[in-house]
C-alpha cells in the first residue's frame, strides 16, 4: 500500500503522523511511504531521518495526498485540505466528527474511508489511540491552568500549592477517566486541594483508594458540580463519550457564582466541549474571559509538547496502521472489531452511530458494506 504523511496545518500543530521509525516499519512490511518535506520538523524529526528510514520525500502536500492510498495524520483535515480528498482514500487520524459537520459532509462527498483514532475501541472498552493523548492533555491541563491563574494572564493570582501560612488552590476535575485521572495526579503532586467528580462509583472508589485523604471524590450531578465549582480556583473539564458530542456539565449559570479570575480548562473541546460557554481557541490566542472566569479551550493541547506527543501517539497507532495496510481496510475490519469501531465514514455512508445522531444523518452498519 502507498502510505502518505503530510505536515499538519492546524494552528501551532507541530505533531506528525509518522516518525522515521514508523516509516521503517511500513517499509519493512513491503509498503511505500511518501512524506511531505519538513513534515516532522516540528517534532524534531529531520528529512534526512525519513530518507534513511526508506521514505520518499515530496515537495508539496498535494502530491502526497494524490499518490496516497492511506493518509496517516494527527489532526482532522481542515477546509483547505478537503479538495485533496479522493474516492477510496483511507484517512487514518483524529476526526472528531460529532463536533464538525462541515468535515463530515466533505468526507462523505469525497467517499473517503475515515478511520478515527478517537472511536477505536477494544473489547475491554478501552480507547488505545485516545489514551496517550488523553494522558498528555490531562497532565497539561493542570500545567496550563496553573499558568493562567497568574495575574498577568487574567487569573486571580493564586499558586496551586500555596506556601506555609496561605491557602492552597482548589482544583475541581469533572470526569474521572484518563484525562481526569492524569489531571488529578499532577494536581495532587503540585499540592493543590483536589475534588474529582464522576458518575461511575467504581471509578471514584479506585481514585479514593489510590489517593486516600489527599482528594475529595463526589458523584457527578448538577448540585455537586455547582457547589464544587463555586469555590474552585481551577476547573478541569474532562468528560468524554466516544464519538459523540460532549454533554455540557459546566453551566453558564455557574460563572457569576465563581471567584473572579478562576480558570476553566475544557479538555473536551475537540468533541464540542463540556462547558456551555466554551468555544475553541488556539495556541496563538488560547484564552478568553467570560463573566470573570478565564476559559482555556485549545483544541490541540498536546500539540504544545509535540516531541512527547508524537512518539506517544505513534507508538499506539502503528500496530493498527500496519493491519490496515497489510490487506486493505476491508480485510482488516473483517478480522478486527476494534478497527470496525474506528471507521466513521465509508464510501459516502456514515458508519459511526454517535456521529449520525449528532448530525441527524442516516447511520449505516459497516458490516453491511464490507
Amino acid at each position: 500500500m502507498r502510505i502518505g504523511c503530510v505536515k499538519e496545518i492546524k494552528n501551532n500543530e507541530f505533531r506528525v503522523g509518522l516518525t522515521p521509525d514508523n516509516v521503517r516499519a511500513y517499509v519493512a512490511a513491503g509498503h511505500e511511504v511518501y512524506v511531505e518535506k519538513g513534515a516532522g520538523a516540528g517534532s524534531g524529526f529531520g528529512d534526512d531521518e525519513y530518507i534513511r528510514a526508506g521514505a520518499t520525500l515530496l515537495d508539496g502536500a498535494a502530491e502526497v495526498w494524490r499518490i496516497s492510498e492511506m493518509m496517516v495524520k494527527v489532526k482532522e483535515p481542515l477546509e483547505a485540505e478537503y479538495p485533496l480528498f479522493h474516492e477510496g482514500l483511507i484517512l487514518y487520524t483524529y476526526l472528531h466528527l460529532a463536533a464538525d459537520k462541515a468535515q463530515t459532509d466533505a468526507l462523505l462527498a469525497g467517499k473517503v474511508k475515515g478511520v478515527a483514532y478517537e472511536t477505536l475501541q477494544e473489547a475491554d472498552r478501552s480507547l488505545p489511540l485516545l489514551i496517550p493523548m488523553s494522558q498528555i492533555a490531562g497532565r497539561l491541563s493542570i500545567q496550563e491552568g496553573a499558568k493562567y491563574l497568574e495575574k498577568r494572564f487574567g487569573g486571580e493570582g493564586v499558586l496551586l500549592a500555596g506556601v506555609p501560612g496561605t491557602p492552597k488552590a482548589n482544583v475541581v476535575i469533572l470526569g474521572g477517566g484518563t484525562v481526569g485521572a492524569n489531571a488529578c495526579k499532577i494536581a495532587v503532586g503540585m499540592g493543590a486541594n483536589v475534588t474529582i467528580l464522576d458518575v461511575n462509583l467504581k471509578r471514584l472508589e479506585e481514585l479514593d483508594n489510590l489517593y486516600g485523604g489527599r482528594i475529595q471524590t463526589l458523584v457527578s450531578n448538577d448540585s455537586n458540580v455547582e457547589r464544587a465549582v463555586k469555590d474552585a480556583d481551577l476547573v478541569i473539564g474532562s468528560v468524554l463519550i466516544p464519538g459523540a458530542t460532549t454533554p455540557k456539565l459546566f453551566k453558564a449559570k455557574y460563572l457569576p457564582e465563581m471567584k473572579p479570575g478562576a480558570v476553566f480548562v475544557d479538555v473536551a473541546i475537540d468533541q464540542g466541549g463540556c462547558g456551555e460557554t466554551s468555544h475553541m481557541t488556539t495556541h496563538d490566542d488560547p484564552v478568553y474571559v467570560k463573566d470573570g472566569v478565564v476559559h482555556y479551550c485549545v483544541g490541540n493541547m498536546p500539540g504544545a509538547v509535540p516531541r512527547t506527543s508524537t512518539i506517544a501517539l505513534t507508538n499506539a497507532t502503528l500496530r493498527y496502521g500496519l493491519q490496515i495496510a497489510k490487506g486493505g481496510l476491508e480485510a482488516a475490519c473483517r478480522e478486527s472489531a476494534a478497527l470496525r469501531s474506528a471507521v466513521n465514514t465509508y464510501d459516502g455512508k456514515l458508519t459511526c452511530r454517535n456521529v449520525a445522531i449528532a448530525h441527524g444523518y442516516e447511520y449505516t452498519d459497516l458490516e453491511s458494506l464490507i
